[in-house]
């Protein structure tokens, strides 16, 4: 029998593309040679971490893949009701995106000439419902199996918010999920708080400076590698999007890795600080067919589309890399972030 290797997890944000880090989750979660140390989540990211972390103090990984799949299910409900639906025309072609849709145009178009202020003055929204209906927060913050971060970013300031488990809420959840065009900011302690995605997507930091895992496994769900040049509008701002909410991930590995090799060159040990080993579960393959409209998606048949494809990712990673826990970094930074 394997030994259990520890791991911290850096989960990215993405709308209902989130379920492929649930599918990656369901995976490891069920691996008795890996134990999740610590998450650091944005977004889509945060909400799949609080809802293990809840899990976990009610039973075990079992009870944590249950509670991934209730709340995913429990999203789609949420869908349902929403105007906002692939056309015929899309499903009867297997489109899994919602370009076509008269719904996500409406809402696109509206976005673009008007705020959240303006057309949602009550701020309603279900996905809020259903992250209050699956997480009982002080669980969270009692959980000690779990070192959790969740990061937001602060509209007045521009800086990210990083908020450990402990002072975990459901507005910090969602504030961590607030994107501007759709949602008002969200204030917590006179702070108005945007989508995390925009400064820490997810930070790394701190699973560097109060966990004690060597390997950090970035579940990349924004790609970072794109053959075809955008020409359409709707592409040009996806691409955009993509490029954004990949930017501070980018900067932060780059730096991480950086750090390392000046270290290892020179010999020299900081104190607190320890080596860093990266490796990356990507859904570049499994999203690479589908466009940003795709991100408000919920119909179950995408979500479990997406969770088996990021059961597959894992299964892949597991069989290909499991063995280098603890020695080596798989991921290559400078072919993949820095060329």
């Amino acid at each position: 029998m394997s030994q259990t290797k520890r791991i911290d997890l850096a989960l990215q944000g993405g709308g209902a593309h989130g379920a492929f880090t649930w599918g990656v989750l369901d995976r490891l979660l069920e691996e008795p040679r890996i134990a999740i140390e610590g998450i650091s989540g944005t977004s889509a990211g945060a909400m799949n971490g609080v809802v293990i972390a809840d899990a976990l103090v009610r039973g075990d990984e079992a009870t944590a893949r249950a509670a991934l799949h209730d709340f995913w299910a429990a999203v789609s409900r949420a869908g349902m009701a929403s105007p906002i639906r692939r056309s015929p025309l899309d499903v009867w072609l297997g489109n899994w995106s919602l370009d076509h849709s008269p719904g996500y145009v409406a809402l696109d178009l509206m976005s673009r000439l008007v705020s959240p202020y303006q057309f949602n003055p009550l701020n309603l929204n279900p996905l809020r419902d259903v992250v209050a209906d699956h997480v009982d927060f002080d669980r969270v913050r009692a959980c000690e199996s779990l070192t959790l971060f969740v990061t937001a970013t602060n509209v007045r300031s521009g800086k990210q918010r990083v908020f450990a488990r402990e002072e975990l809420s459901l507005d910090a959840v969602m504030a961590s999920a607030c994107l501007p065009f759709l949602f008002q900011a969200v204030v917590i302690d006179g702070d108005a708080y945007w989508d995390g995605g925009y400064m820490g997507n997810p930070a790394l930091l701190p699973l560097v400076e109060q966990c004690t895992a060597s390997d950090i496994v970035i579940v990349q769900i924004n790609p970072v590698y794109r053959d075809e040049l955008p020409t359409t509008a709707a592409d040009i701002l996806n691409r955009l999007n993509e490029i954004t909410f990949n930017a501070s991930l980018i900067k932060e590995v780059r730096l991480l890795a950086m750090l390392q090799q000046l270290l290892d060159e020179h010999d020299v040990r900081l104190p607190g600080y320890r080596e860093t080993l990266f490796h990356r579960i990507s859904a570049d393959e499994a999203l690479a067919d589908l466009s940003a409209s795709s991100k408000l998606n919920a119909e179950w048949a995408f979500l479990c589309h997406l969770r088996d494809r990021g059961r597959e990712a894992a299964e892949a990673w597991l069989a290909e890399h499991f063995d280098a826990l603890g020695k080596r970094s798989t991921l290559d930074v400078e072919s993949v972030y820095l060329h």
